[in-house]
């Protein structure tokens, strides 16, 4: 298993894969189908935002503060149940500010339960695409940790995904994200 701080991305494969779009962001109904949970809810200052930009593109933008022992700031879809069982992992397409990102899978209600996270680097200012790998990248977490003894990922359950910035990274960020898809290499 990977620990939760490891970067876990690749570009895009060669061979085109199969696509299956998740969330778009070309209709507000995808917008509205987010939630912010920042440092807040344990005594952190941390504060974001998640708007679409009105051509298609989420924006994920705030300021992450290491004060009151705070560090991160997330956008949580609302729980839908995915089976996704038949794909190898998720796609996204982002331009970012050159901050490490992670991408949260949960494949059950519990508020407090286990996540899963893969993190991803962004290059400032340019679009990349993402390959995240449920069976390689997907850590499990719990408040951050790793739990090392924890069942791996089964994406026939996913229910929640969620894109976080953390790590200490203090100061003001901003991920636009295009598209998130579950993928698959043709054969």
């Amino acid at each position: 298993m990977l620990a939760a701080g490891v970067v876990c991305a690749s570009t895009m494969a060669q061979a085109e894969p199969e696509m299956l779009a998740i969330y778009e962001f070309s209709q507000t109904t995808d917008q509205n189908q987010w939630r912010r949970i920042n440092d807040t809810v344990m005594g952190g200052v941390s504060s974001s935002s998640f708007n679409t930009a009105g051509d298609g593109i989420a924006v994920f933008a705030g300021y992450v503060s290491l004060e009151n022992f705070g560090g991160f700031a997330s956008v949580r879809s609302r729980p839908v149940f995915r089976d996704l069982s038949d794909w190898t992992g998720l796609a996204l397409r982002v331009r970012g500010d050159g901050k490490t990102y992670r991408l949260g899978l949960k494949v059950d209600a519990n508020l407090d339960g286990i996540m899963y996270q893969a993190s991803f680097p962004t290059t400032a200012g340019e679009w990349t695409e993402v390959q995240l790998p449920f069976v390689s990248c997907c850590a499990p977490t719990f408040r951050g940790r790793n739990v090392p003894n924890a069942p791996p990922l089964d994406p026939a359950r996913l229910l929640q995904i969620s894109v976080m910035v953390s790590d200490k990274q203090e100061g003001p960020f901003q991920l636009e994200i295009d598209s998130i898809s579950a993928y698959r290499q043709s054969e």
